[in-house]
């Protein structure tokens, strides 16, 4: 089947029709050139796959100059162009440094037809295989433009969120690695993300593991790859996700959740900057910037035996703790027209507004699931709205209002286990709908109703 495009450069005319003929079986289009002084535009015109290109073109002058003269013209114009130089007098000095110059092959007149052809195929295939990288990297830079495209934040204005704002912006430009606590909902990941985003890692990818839902028995494949083979649903290799994080941003969320016996692997990995696939021997070094987070205190994980001290020092060169919403009353009201205006223009409500006293009763709520729990609840007061002016009957929140003395008694991990079992009842164990009530992905319902013994 004939493809491509050759342009062939030559001052010999006999020369040239013995090519046509022997080229046009094998390309689907063959230009001819007796004079290189029209090369350049031919280039432009034609966009070949691939240059013949002929090494002296001047009586008497066998020097090869010419040719490599053309050749550097040629690579001003497409440097990935693969060229072929094509010449009665050759030595092996003028072939190295015809190499040298970028000319992808070199071939001695008289030619064996068999060698030429699969020179000039070898070249072709030289030049697909560059666009389709050309094709892959554009893509791959498209890719992390969207994936690594920052959410829209909502900072506020309180004193306590332009402090940590500032603290982002200084760290971001460094490799350190850090790692973000506060509650659930207070939007680790966000945060996560502005680091990225602000980093010099930025044109990379940020890879995200939920490490609770990454189960003991996949640890190893998820976070290291593994090979064909390697166990019986590995049916082709496959690169985990520190491999997929190369030079760019590894964010491992809820690493608290992580057992003590996967600490240790994960400990390894972070201390060489290497991993070996599950099934090879081969360690693989891999750059990446290490941003963690968790709703636990670590420390007192680590004093419970529960955590190790060595991997807790390594994730924290930085650490910054994200205020729950009761401690920044002052940013509600920003925050809740901040969401207003998003779900206004997501279910083309454009006219919706927050009255007075919708706002008032929004700052005295507590908010146990904090800025994801205020998000969720925008989102239902839109949805159901009738009026254009949201009033306090509008928003319904958990009826927690009057049990803050409870709240501060038992630990978020008690209230979230209250929360979840609630929510199993509510919606008769509805798994997604579950999930989308509390703001967790499936796999993060399904370890956490284990770990509380709900499932």
């Amino acid at each position: 089947m004939k493809t491509g495009t050759i342009l062939v450069v030559d001052d010999n005319k006999n020369v040239l029709n013995a090519l046509r003929i022997l080229l046009d079986t094998y390309f689907e289009q063959v230009h001819l050139l007796a004079s290189p002084n029209m090369l350049i535009s031919a280039l432009r015109e034609k966009s070949p796959d691939v240059v013949l290109l002929d090494m002296n073109f001047s009586a008497g002058i066998n020097t090869g100059n010419e040719g490599l003269y053309w050749l550097s013209e040629i690579k001003k114009v497409d440097p990935e162009l693969p060229v072929v130089l094509f010449t009665a007098y050759a030595d092996i000095e003028l072939a190295v440094k015809a190499l040298k110059e970028g000319a992808s092959d070199f071939v001695v007149k008289p030619w064996d037809n068999t060698k030429l052809l699969a020179t000039l195929q070898s070249a072709f295939s030289l030049r697909q295989s560059r666009k389709e990288v050309k094709k892959l990297r554009e893509k791959q830079n498209i890719l992390n433009h969207e994936l690594n495209k920052e959410d829209d934040i909502c900072w506020g204005e309180s004193a306590i969120m332009q402090n940590l704002l500032a603290i982002i912006k200084k760290v971001a430009r460094t490799d350190a690695n850090i790692l973000i606590t506060g509650e659930n909902g207070t939007g680790k990941e966000l945060i996560a993300k502005k680091i990225h985003h602000l980093s010099l890692r930025e044109n990379e990818t940020l890879v995200t593991v939920d490490m609770g839902a990454v189960t003991e028995s996949l640890f190893e494949s998820e976070l290291f790859g593994h090979t064909k083979g390697s166990f019986t649903d590995a049916k082709t290799d496959r690169a985990g996700k520190f491999e997929a994080a190369d030079k760019g941003t590894l964010f491992l969320d809820e690493i608290g959740n992580l057992s003590y016996v996967l600490q240790a692997k994960l400990l390894t990995a972070l201390q060489s900057r290497q991993i070996i696939r599950v099934g090879s021997n081969n360690p693989i070094s891999v750059d990446i910037r290490l941003i963690c987070a968790t709703n636990k205190d670590l420390f007192k994980s680590v004093k419970d035996g529960e955590f190790r001290e060595d991997l807790l020092y390594r994730i924290n060169t930085i650490q910054i703790e994200v205020p729950p919403l009761r401690d920044r009353r002052e940013d509600i009201a920003a925050l809740a027209n901040f969401f207003l205006r998003r779900f206004a223009k997501k279910y083309n409500k454009p006219e919706l507004i927050l009255s007075d006293k919708a706002i008032a009763k929004l700052i005295e709520y507590s908010w146990p699931g904090n800025v994801r729990e205020l998000q969720h609840t925008i989102e239902k007061a839109v949805i159901l709205s009738d009026n254009n002016e949201l009033q306090p009957s509008d928003f319904y929140m958990r009826s927690m209002e009057n049990k803050a003395s409870i709240i501060e008694a038992i630990t978020l991990e008690e209230m979230e286990r209250i929360l979840i079992g609630k929510a199993l009842q509510k919606y008769d164990r509805n798994i997604s709908a579950i999930a989308l009530e509390l703001g967790v992905t499936r796999p993060t319902l399904y370890s956490k109703m284990k770990k509380y013994g709900l499932s």
